[in-house]
């Protein structure tokens, strides 16, 4: 944005955020940048599977010589990894009793709903044949018999994963797996402890101005037990803003968290607009130290490094990151109208919405998947159309508060629906069931253009069959 106005290039932080740079630009971040991982970042290192943790550090070495942990991030890992293998090992002690559980709902559940039809078909039809053949379907043995073979099945898998879970809480002091190599891709990049007089004054500005204003990061925990428990966002910020200052060489500062819902880094979606990194946190950093900032998300972070420095990451492992990562979709605005084309390209899915919907899709490949991670505006129509076609198919349940959406990639007319759709012609013979008798949006036509076979092949099936229901045979 050199070129642009005095005004443009004032609150360039606030018109074009982080998240939207351009390509470019990005891989700068991913080439140049300092990169510190916040503590979420690093402690999900103890969530993995031995398989993906491998991927992760592995991926992590390619920016080995430019990773920089601040003494705060060190502190409240080595403190908090005993809490996340303990929590870990409660989730897996108690799932057999969760298991039975809601096995025992199902159960009853289950001879409660044949019990009220068997009562309907007495009472309004007296049908005692269907009654019996309820009766031989379903009753006590047989659901026992099915409900047994479940049971055992679902039972196997917990106890696999309990064998795969190579984190011991009462082993972590003598045999931590994450901890070394955690040490090692640091080496002594590492921020020092601040003075006890500069921790007591930043911690004041926290609690008397910065928190009472809403400045980010981490107002939001203000309600923490004490100043200072409260002020660890603010200690960490601190710490990466004097690093920053104290190298004239360093221009780009690239920060990795998986905080995202409570307004620590990011500012909560709007209408029209999902959550973003903190426009004033860019303007911070550029002011004190002159260096830019770009803040990503784990899942986006690792995409990236494996976009731009050539890592291997399998998809299995991309799931396992976002699963660490994760946090419940949900939606803090009401859609009082569906989704069409004419919105999509203004209202931005909630963040998680769309990988889900490929996940449901059965979609595998990086591109595909980066499109639908992607913040632009360009790329909203797309992840609006499969977030609805995976709902509407059945592939998916619905996300509570989900809009209503009504967004075709192609239609099956003799009518064009609008000037600028295309003709089905434009779609490879073969792959294509529809190719003289259809129309297809030109944003599907751009996407299927750079997409592989495999995940092409699966967008078209969905358009497909979407396109049936609207013109059924």
């Amino acid at each position: 944005m050199e070129n642009e106005s005095g005004m443009l290039q004032q609150y360039k932080a606030w018109l074009q955020p982080g998240g939207l740079m351009c390509d470019e630009d990005r891989r700068r971040f991913f080439t140049e940048a300092l990169v510190v991982l916040d503590t979420n970042v690093l402690l999900s290192l103890y969530e993995y599977t031995p398989p993906a943790r491998a991927q992760v550090l592995a991926a992590l070495e390619r920016v080995k010589e430019r990773l920089w942990l601040p003494y705060q991030v060190g502190l409240e890992f080595v403190r908090g990894r005993h809490r996340v293998i303990a929590s870990r090992t409660s989730t897996l002690r108690s799932a057999p009793d969760d298991v039975n559980r809601k096995l025992n709902e199902a159960r009853k559940a289950l001879l409660g709903a044949s019990a009220l039809v068997k009562d309907l078909l007495a009472k309004y039809a007296q049908d005692d044949d269907a009654i019996r053949e309820l009766d031989s379907q379903i009753n006590q043995d047989a659901v026992e018999e099915r409900f047994t073979d479940w049971k055992e099945t679902l039972l196997k898998q917990v106890a696999k994963l309990k064998n795969e879970h190579d984190v011991a809480l009462a082993s972590v002091a003598s045999n931590d797996p994450v901890l070394p190599c955690v040490a090692e891709l640091y080496g002594d990049r590492i921020g020092k402890q601040p003075a006890q007089e500069v921790l007591r004054q930043r911690v004041k500005e926290a609690a008397e101005y910065r928190f009472p204003n809403n400045i980010p990061p981490g107002f939001s925990d203000r309600g923490k037990a004490t100043p200072l428990q409260a002020a660890g966002d603010f200690l960490l910020w601190e710490e990466l803003v004097e690093e920053a200052k104290s190298s004239d060489s360093l221009a780009r500062v690239l920060f990795i968290s998986a905080d995202v819902t409570k307004g620590d880094w990011y500012e909560p979606e709007e209408s029209g607009r999902g959550p973003r990194p903190w426009p004033m946190l860019y303007d911070e950093l550029r002011l004190r130290s002159g260096a830019e900032l770009c803040i990503e998300t784990p899942g986006h972070f690792f995409q990236g490094v494996r976009q731009y420095l050539d890592a291997e990451i399998t998809e299995t492992t991309y799931e396992e990151i976002d699963r660490a990562a994760e946090r419940p979709v949900s939606f803090t605005q009401d859609y009082a109208d569906p989704v069409t084309e004419e919105s999509a390209g203004l209202l931005e899915p909630p963040p998680g919405l769309a990988l889900a919907a490929y996940r449901a899709a059965g979609l595998t490949t990086a591109p595909v998947r980066a499109a639908l991670e992607s913040p632009e505006r360009a790329q909203w129509m797309f992840q609006w159309w499969l977030i609805g076609v995976t709902a509407q198919l059945g592939r998916r349940e619905p996300v509570d508060g989900e809009p209503e959406i009504e967004l075709q990639a192609a239609t099956r007319s003799s009518i064009r629906p609008a000037p600028h759709w295309q003709p089905g012609q434009l779609l490879r013979l073969g792959e294509w069931p529809y190719r003289s008798t259809s129309w297809i949006a030109p944003w599907f036509v751009q996407l299927l253009n750079r997409t592989a076979q495999a995940d092409r092949m699966l967008l078209q099936r969905l358009a497909a069959h979407q396109a049936d229901l609207e013109h059924p045979e």
